[in-house]
């Protein structure tokens, strides 16, 4: 059992790996709000370890374009490393907001270091800790107890905009999270609370965190439908006001009704995209597409994706649609959206998500009815 959840000045402290969007942005926010944070980056992905360490820190801008942003200065962090056991020794809340696909590789590197009693989210979870689990499992350590902790998404709008420096346009109003096993996420809410600088809040299980990620409706099946103009002119769209049209916004609702319906199987109390998006940034739309239109968090991030290889297709369809295909199959529910997507995004990057994606298999689940499904990450 690991004993350094805090200094000895009562500091909470935490390890965040990965160099990305995510994680710089999650190592200058825990900072700022009082945790002392370790930033590991892997060899090969580690340009911005080298830039805070000769920067001294991370700074968040005041301002982006026109846009006045919130959560801006400077902070010091107190480890930034390429030492991946010193990073994994350094506490025992490992928080990784790194993409799905990045999970299992960098998840190997930290296993020889894991230590009983060691927490590690993953933001975003996309049923990340049942994946995991099956590693951790088949690889010799199924007697390292572990808690995981899946979260819906980041919880900030943010992007890296030079060395050691960030954006941060928004951040959500609350987290969702649950843990593997579900009977921890009430004490790992509790453990996790000051570190993180938003309210966390339980989820029923890791399923149902995988389910409410609000990206399900919105990336694959919206960068599908306008692929052809992301391609052909990058660089001019805001992805959320732009891409969003009235008939897009009608299919991305048919296509949450069919998550509803797995969710309902599983007898999960799933919140429909709308109510979700309402509730997270604080507005109060009717429809997806007025929210998607309004929206000052997402509008003030003037991007979008100008690939099929972008990763609201290779990250959101094999690691949100597949699994909801998958439990949609065992529940017997008819999902021909979702499927459609996943066959439609599959060949737009000559690949079979159904396989290649992230299925009960891959997740340990295989073989399982729904009632054993539950009970094995209850």
């Amino acid at each position: 059992m690991v004993e350094n959840q805090s200094n000895n000045n009562g500091q909470a402290r935490v390890s965040v790996f990965g160099a990305g969007n995510a994680g710089l942005t999650a190592a200058f926010h825990f900072t700022q709000h009082g945790a002392q944070v370790a930033l590991y980056g892997s060899k090969g992905f580690d340009e911005q370890i080298h830039a805070i360490s000769v920067e001294g820190g991370i700074k968040s801008l005041n301002e982006y374009g026109s846009t006045t942003l919130d959560y801006s200065g400077f902070e010091h962090i107190d480890l930034v490393t390429t030492d991946v056991q010193e990073a994994v020794e350094y506490s025992d809340v490992l928080v990784l907001p790194v993409p799905s696909f990045a999970q299992g590789p960098l998840f190997r590197e930290l296993l020889p270091f894991l230590t009983s009693g060691q927490t590690i989210v993953l933001m975003p979870g996309n049923y990340g800790s049942l994946a995991l689990t099956k590693i951790k499992n088949s690889e010799g350590y199924a007697s390292l107890d572990i808690t995981f902790v899946d979260a819906i998404s980041i919880p900030w709008a943010t992007r890296i905009t030079g060395n050691a420096e960030i954006a941060i346009f928004g951040m959500k109003a609350f987290l969702p999270v649950a843990a593997l096993p579900a009977s921890r996420t009430a004490e790992c809410i509790k453990k996790l609370q000051a570190i993180f600088p938003l309210q966390l809040t339980p989820l029923e299980n890791v399923i149902a965190a995988g389910m409410e990620n609000i990206n399900f409706g919105g990336h694959p099946l919206m960068t599908l439908l306008n692929i052809g103009l992301l391609e052909n002119f990058p660089g001019k769209f805001n992805y959320y006001t732009d891409c969003c049209s009235t008939a897009t916004a009608n299919a991305c609702e048919i296509l949450d009704q069919e998550r509803l319906a797995v969710g309902r199987a599983l007898k999960l109390n799933l919140k429909s995209e709308l109510e979700a998006m309402n509730e997270l940034y604080g507005m109060s739309a009717t429809s997806v597409y007025e929210l998607n239109k309004t929206s000052t968090t997402h509008s003030s991030v003037n991007s979008a994706p100008d690939s099929s290889r972008s990763r609201y297709i290779t990250e959101d369809a094999p690691y949100l649609l597949v699994p909801c295909a998958e439990f949609a199959k065992l529940l017997n529910v008819e999902v021909p959206i979702v499927n459609s997507v996943l066959h439609l995004t599959s060949a737009l990057n000559s690949d079979n998500y159904f396989e290649s994606g992230r299925t009960l298999e891959k997740m340990g689940l295989s073989n399982m009815s729904a009632s054993e499904v539950i009970a094995q990450i209850s």
